[in-house]
């Protein structure tokens, strides 16, 4: 399900996340952006409008951590996948993620749902949420241009 609306309010985003929705964008988008949004959701991905996830990535950063910890499945994750999971968070497409590691598209899809099964997460934003909450990506992290996986990523 896609969510969108005129209102860019964070407990409206929390809401349609809770209600199963897969994204949230808002009607200013571009006709292009909301064509290829629509059908991003359709095949299965999540898709959050650029301020929005910016500002969930804040929250969370800033928020308390809830729980024990991260999910004892973590160290399941090869390291390949890790490195997928860390391109994820950082808001890298299928493509670009092929691109950075030198395989194939639908390699990087089998390391994704793998990552999602492990982990036993929905969608790529709820990993993009683990990734940050267990200090794999930290806010403010950007990626080397030359070397995308630069830092030491496992917690």
């Amino acid at each position: 399900m896609l969510m969108l609306t005129t209102f860019d309010l964070d407990e409206y985003v929390y809401d349609a996340m809770k209600a199963g929705a897969s994204g949230f964008l808002l009607k200013n988008a571009p006709p292009e952006q909301l064509v290829e949004s629509v059908r991003a959701v359709a095949r299965g991905e999540a898709l959050l409008a650029p301020d929005i996830t910016r500002r969930l990535i804040e929250h969370y950063v800033s928020a308390p951590r809830r729980g024990s910890g991260p999910p004892a499945r973590l160290d399941e994750l090869t390291d390949r996948e890790l490195e997928v999971l860390t391109l994820v968070a950082r808001g890298n497409s299928n493509a670009e993620i092929a691109a950075a590691l030198f395989i194939s598209e639908g390699t990087v899809k089998t390391h994704v749902s793998r990552v999602l099964s492990k982990l036993d997460l929905r969608d790529r934003v709820q990993a993009v949420v683990i990734a940050y909450e267990t200090g794999i990506v930290r806010a403010g992290e950007a990626a080397d241009a030359h070397d995308p996986l630069k830092s030491d990523r496992r917690p």
